[in-house]
């Protein structure tokens, strides 16, 4: 009965979170729009689209989705699932606006993005996240950008308590993160821009000693080749130091040191066909030094590979096609897990 209770309250709290994921778009999109009718070049703009996804791997699907060098790579995941839930069909709506501010110290572009997740037969996964953005141009070659990323009471899935099989219980993250990136052209052809970022991570009471503070440092190199084509190479280093590592009775020290390398090639194929190709290399070093840990010594390798091709149908409106495949593993669980998602989609810009 307790079971059946818990359940019926975690469906009912992902179907809140998904109407307030709804619920936020349409409200962000309709509060804006008159603006846009009213007055086109007042500097507001805004893009609206959506996404039907395939996953073979519910747990890992958002993670495998944030995994990009302006993403959040080193999202939590479950050590070990539990769930046994496999595929299901995602839908990704999204929504930015943005309002263009000219001054005499340049240009000032503030915009505020929103995110959904939402699980056609796994609801209780449903969830959102929201960007705050200021992008300020110094000049025509140095752009200073800020950001402000949250994606509140995500579910993990269900995994142990206390290494107890039979005490499962829901794992859940809210992530605060605070990115700082200076962009700065050196030439015709290359670029270069230097990230830093730092946030924290709270999860839910059961798993409180997984509480993580985090930063992150980085350089990306940009090559143009021309107009229609770029490379984009990129490395990031990240140290995560966990509450648990100050209560070793608990064998939970969640702290680790994150390597994320990423080469990708942006290009226009023809006219009106867009190709982004992406490969990236993870590597957590988890850094527990309680030898009872399941930790200890530990890690994980993560290779990630995609594809997007993007056509652009009408001046306002364009069709996206994506495929990615990540695989994991890690050395404690000798476990090979491994997601793939495919989507269509459509943009429309305002």
């Amino acid at each position: 009965m307790s079971h059946f209770l818990s359940t019926v309250c975690r469906h009912k709290k992902s179907l809140f979170g998904l109407k307030g994921i709804v619920i936020g778009l349409v409200l962000l999109l309709s509060a804006v729009s008159p603006v846009f009718a009213a007055a086109p070049n007042t500097g507001w703009s805004a893009i609206g689209g959506g996404s039907l996804f395939y996953t073979d791997d519910v747990a890992l699907f958002s993670a495998t989705r944030r995994s990009s060098l302006d993403g959040d790579p080193s999202q939590p995941v479950l050590d070990v699932s539990r769930t046994g839930i496999g595929k299901d069909m995602v839908f990704e709506p999204y929504a930015r606006v943005s309002k263009l501010i000219p001054s005499s110290f340049g240009e000032t572009e503030l915009s505020v993005r929103v995110r959904g997740f939402v699980y056609g037969t796994n609801p209780e996964f449903s969830q959102a996240s929201m960007y705050l953005e200021a992008i300020h141009g110094f000049t025509p070659r140095t752009v200073l950008r800020l950001r402000y990323f949250t994606a509140p009471d995500q579910l993990l899935g269900q995994t142990e308590l206390h290494g107890s099989e039979n005490n499962l219980q829901d794992m859940r993250v809210t992530s605060h993160l605070g990115t700082v990136r200076l962009d700065h052209r050196l030439s015709e052809h290359w670029e270069i821009q230097l990230l830093g970022r730092a946030g924290i991570r709270n999860f839910n009471d059961p798993f409180i000693q997984r509480d993580t503070l985090l930063w992150r440092i980085g350089p990306h190199l940009l090559y143009h080749l021309n107009h229609h084509a770029r490379v984009i190479l990129g490395y990031h280093y990240e140290r995560g130091l966990a509450d648990g590592r100050h209560e070793a009775e608990l064998h939970d020290d969640a702290s680790y040191v994150h390597h994320f390398a990423s080469i990708g090639i942006e290009a226009d194929l023809m006219e009106h066909l867009e190709l982004e190709l992406d490969f990236h290399y993870e590597r957590n070093n988890f850094t527990s030094g309680n030898p009872e840990d399941e930790r200890f010594n530990g890690h994980e390798n993560i290779f990630l590979g995609s594809g997007r091709l993007s056509y652009q149908l009408t001046d306002h409106t364009a069709l996206t096609f994506m495929v990615q495949r990540s695989n994991r593993r890690q050395n404690f669980h000798q476990t090979h897990d491994h997601n793939t998602n495919v989507s269509v989609g459509a943009v429309y810009r305002f």
